[in-house]
Parts: C-alpha cells; structure tokens; sequence
C-alpha cells in the first residue's frame, strides 16, 4: 500500500480534466469512452448514470482499494482509493488522459484545467468541527472565540489556497470538509463518517497543447506529493489522527 495507509482510513488520488464547453452526453459516445477505460482495467464493470445525468464506473468498492471514472458535464474524473502504489495511479491517470481527447474532441483550446487531488478520509464518530478547531485552531488569534464559555463549535472548515508560480497559472489548494449537522451537536448523537483533507494541484491550461498534458501532470503530482509529505502530513492529517485515536 501507499506510504499514507498508516495516517488515515481511506486515501486517494484523483485526476480531474476540467473543460470550457460540455462534454458530449450521447450515449454511443459515452458507452464507446467507458468500454474503452473497461479494456484497460477489466475490474472496472459496476457502471451507473446519477440523476444529474453523471456517468460512472467503477470497481467493487469492497475490496478497499478500487478505481473509478466518471463524466461530468464539464469535466473527465479518473480516481484510485488505497492505491497499491503512486505507479498505479499514474498509469491508470495517464491512460485516461490520452483515451478522453479522442472520445470528446476536446482541444487545446476547450481545456481549461487539469487537476491533481489528493484526498485523504479520517472516521470520526464526534463533532468534526470541534476536533479540526481543536488542532488547527489551538495557539491561533481565534482560539479565544473558539473557547468561549459555553460556545458550541458548529462550523470550521479551513480554505487554503496558493500560487505556485508568478504567472499564477500553477495553484494548490488545501480544504477540509467535515459532516458534523447542528442536529447532532444539539442532541450530542454522533454517527461514524470521515472527515476528508482535499490537497489540489491545478494548473491552468491556456491554450498550451494537449500533448503536454502528459508532461503537467506528472510535474503536479510530484509537486502534490511534495507537499504532502513536507507540510500536510505533518501539520495536518498526523495530528488530527492522533486527535482521533485519543478521544
């Protein structure tokens, strides 16, 4: 497994190839794009269309670690939870990126974003909000207004986002959800869902040819992976587990 099955309880990768026109939703096109994905990795059978006409394939998630791929309206998904190792990934992202142009028609000009997620699950059965103040929020101006006497904490979802270069074409983006409702901090009844740490890497297309979407993306996933391993883990996902682990 990836080095991050230690720190947390679900962990993937994901590739998002965002556009600037709708991608085609006929059905001769999308059946041929997911057959093709399917020759690559015969695992992949368990397809379905969500209401808002989202298509998706995937592996049997019960084993733990399975691929995925989906078509939005407006962009090509490619994902892999607990991953075997940062290869696999690579190959299974890669292929999408060379398969999807040919499929879709998409074009220097229709690319608008390619994106590199690294997403991370903690299971917490508590206040998410509570425990994510409590780690991030500890030693910071806010703690003394997120220790006010009697306060319940109801919301804290940091956002970061940066520029990796001057042209601000290259950015990262740390967010965190949390799934804690008002209803169950108010009667203190709790259910077991994750916490997820959403780590982007998106770089902005421009117009640069399509042939250097091979070359993008493994500069991001290495910038990504440099990232996490320096800053997020440490800072971030390594405290909150302990956090967890304490309660």
């Amino acid at each position: 497994m990836t080095p991050y099955s230690s720190i947390c309880d679900d962990f993937g990768i994901y590739l998002y190839l965002n556009t600037e026109i709708p991608l085609s939703s006929q059905r001769e096109t999308v059946l041929h794009y997911f057959e093709t994905i399917k020759r690559h990795y015969p695992g992949m059978t368990h397809f379905h269309c969500r209401e808002n006409n989202e298509f998706v394939l995937e592996e049997d998630k019960e084993s733990g670690s399975y691929r995925w791929a989906a078509l939005e309206s407006k962009r090509l998904c490619s994902g892999y939870v607990n991953p075997p190792s940062f290869e696999e990934v690579d190959a299974q992202h890669l292929s999408v990126m060379q398969i999807a142009p040919y499929h879709f028609d998409v074009t220097s000009l229709d690319c608008e974003a390619l994106d590199v997620v690294f997403a991370f699950d903690l299971v917490y059965n508590g206040n998410h909000d509570e425990i994510v103040a409590e780690i991030l929020g500890s030693n910071s101006p806010l703690e003394g207004l997120i220790n006010w006497p009697s306060a319940k904490m109801l919301k804290y979802e940091p956002l970061l986002m940066l520029s990796l270069d001057t042209e601000l074409g290259m950015q990262c983006r740390l967010s965190i959800e949390t799934r804690t409702t008002p209803f169950q901090v108010r009667t203190g009844q709790f259910s077991e869902e994750p916490i997820s740490i959403y780590f982007t890497v998106r770089q902005y297309w421009n117009g640069q040819p399509l042939e250097l979407l091979e070359e993008s993306y493994k500069r991001q996933r290495a910038q990504g992976q440099e990232m996490v391993d320096q800053q997020l883990i440490p800072s971030v996902i390594q405290p909150l587990a302990q956090a967890i682990s304490n309660k």
